[in-house]
């Protein structure tokens, strides 16, 4: 199987380096590119679904982004299946191996994320990425079901794939967690453990699997 090529001779743009990096950024430099892998790694997703959980970008950017992604081999366009006549945009195996970039953003982005200025847009799904390491760290897989203010998204830990994420509750969830916005950052950029958290009452953890154990703190779940 060929080796996808960054450089279509529609590209408007390229930093004609030959450099792995500069190869990437070729693909997903561009303002929004990665904005859209976040949300598109929470599932198969309608353009007015990722439009909505996209504020600031304007219809035309965003149906362009797409193109380039499809283009670059990062995401697939599908009809649903009868009577839905819509279509959803969704990941490629490349597209989904951006995970661990978006991941080690995350972290280095952390330390800017003090409180939300008043112009700042929320999700609540936007807390994933940032929370996997505490998750991944009680050691234990399972689906965690998480509740802020803002909404509920869930993660699941130690899959066949790796962990994933998906925006909305989960179906039958091993762990719940509830705790506000300010708090979860705190837990996503390593400045509160769980445990602390859970001690402090800042951290609700629901459950008893071995994972909701784990996320309590509680020793001897393994």
């Amino acid at each position: 199987m060929p080796r996808p090529s960054t450089r279509s001779t529609d590209r408007r743009r390229s930093y004609d380096q030959y450099c792995a990096a500069a190869r990437a950024l070729d693909a997903v430099g561009d303002r929004w590119t990665l904005l859209i892998v976040r949300e598109l790694l929470a599932g198969p997703r309608r353009y007015t679904d990722l439009h909505a959980d996209l504020p600031g970008v304007s219809t035309d950017m965003l149906a362009t982004r797409l193109r380039d992604m499809e283009r670059d081999h990062l995401a697939t366009r599908r009809r649903l299946p009868p009577p839905s006549p819509a279509y959803v945009y969704e990941l490629t195996d490349r597209g989904r191996a951006l995970l661990p970039v978006l991941r080690a953003l995350a972290r280095w982005g952390a330390p800017a994320l003090d409180a939300p200025s008043p112009t700042d847009a929320v999700r609540a799904h936007w807390f994933a990425v940032p929370l996997l390491d505490a998750l991944e760290a009680a050691g234990e897989p399972g689906t965690v079901e998480v509740r802020l203010d803002e909404g509920v998204f869930h993660i699941r830990l130690g899959g066949e794939d790796g962990v994933a994420y998906g925006d909305g509750p989960a179906e039958s969830p091993d762990a719940r967690l509830r705790m506000d916005a300010a708090t979860c950052a705190e837990v996503g950029g390593g400045e509160l453990t769980l445990a602390a958290g859970v001690k402090a009452g800042r951290v609700e953890v629901a459950g008893e699997s071995p994972l909701a154990a784990a996320l309590r703190g509680e020793s001897g779940h393994g």
